[in-house]
């Protein structure tokens, strides 16, 4: 394992209780306009050098149902990809929104009434980040996005921004196109409407004497760890709050797909679609039609069936396959 001093500087370590863990656990500090950001850093294996490659991964929004979006639900995943690389030369980072940590405090607005962890500021929280890690690694070390549902948006916005930067973009069940018009954005997106975020986190303040025993029960398929990571979502009122908060703004940001940007960058974007997938529904054919002018040029997997949205929770180690094949196809530097 790898020791904390490890993390590249522009990280704070957090206590670590679990010196087990094969990632360390950290903060990207916040400014005075932004919060901080709860990470996952997995070093390089080659201790004494720099990593040739940081897998930068940008997760989902918790604020829908049905899409485990904490940082702290994808430890799984992310850590098969590293126990794969043989090169010993690739680190993750794993990063968080802002406010969906419980443990963390939520920068307000300046009127002090609107936390700000919404879409706009979730964009500029991982620019951020992606800035950081360009900085601290040099040009000699190349990065790879990779989003998840809304993550995979986000990770978009960042090739648009970074266009020189990105060696390469994953996007994991990506929710990009008008999403809600998909078959759950119809059914949900009114949840997301103020003032019932308020109420909803409001509500959720008696789930702290819900006895673990009954979440099991509840949510049966959850391993252990990701229920735990799912009792402390239903215990924080502001997380919650902050979740479907930002879910409200992709409701209303997320509508025209980017196809300009999809097609300039064709060549690094590597797609993860489920088979049946309630959040982006009919816009995987407008996704795939953006590349209908020359469909060979991005790499499209088409998951099986029994590999849900959801993926983090039962099926990292699917995902990771798909992962570790693109990064060892010899197409990314």
């Amino acid at each position: 394992m790898q020791s904390i001093g490890a993390l590249p500087g522009f990280l704070d370590p957090l206590p670590n209780p679990n010196s087990l863990l094969p990632y360390i656990k950290a903060v990207f500090p916040g400014t005075d306009v932004l919060g901080p950001a709860h990470v996952h850093w997995w070093p390089c294996r080659e201790h004494q050098l720099p990593p040739k490659r940081v897998f930068l991964f940008i997760p989902g929004n918790h604020g829908r149902s049905g899409n485990p979006g904490l940082v702290d639900f994808y430890p799984p995943f992310l850590s098969a990809i590293h126990n794969k690389d043989e090169s010993g030369r690739l680190a993750i980072l794993s990063h968080s929104h802002i406010g969906h940590t419980p443990a963390l405090q939520v920068q307000q607005s300046r009127d002090g009434n609107t936390p700000q962890c919404g879409l706009p500021f979730q964009v500029q929280n991982a620019l951020r980040i992606f800035d950081a890690v360009k900085s601290s690694f040099g040009l000699d070390t190349n990065v790879i996005l990779a989003g998840h549902s809304v993550g995979a948006w986000i990770a978009l916005q960042v090739l648009k921004a970074r266009p020189e930067s990105v060696s390469g973009i994953f996007l994991l069940f990506p929710t990009i196109a008008d999403i809600a018009m998909t078959p759950n954005g119809r059914k949900l997106s009114w949840a997301f409407v103020s003032p019932i975020p308020r109420i909803t986190a409001a509500l959720s303040r008696v789930l702290v004497v819900l006895p673990f025993s009954v979440l099991r029960r509840l949510f049966p398929s959850y391993p252990l760890e990701q229920a735990y990571v799912l009792q402390s979502l239903l215990r924080s009122a502001k997380v919650i709050y902050a979740t479907m908060t930002m879910a409200h703004d992709e409701m209303k940001t997320i509508r025209d797909l980017d196809v300009a940007t999809l097609n300039a960058h064709q060549h690094r974007i590597y797609l993860y679609f489920a088979e049946n997938d309630d959040w982006v529904g009919e816009q995987r054919e407008v996704i795939l039609k953006a590349f209908e002018s020359d469909p060979g040029s991005v790499r499209v997997v088409h998951g099986h069936r029994d590999i849900p949205h959801a993926f983090c929770i039962n099926h990292g180690e699917e995902l990771a396959s798909q992962c570790h094949a693109w990064l060892s196809s010899g197409e990314l530097c």
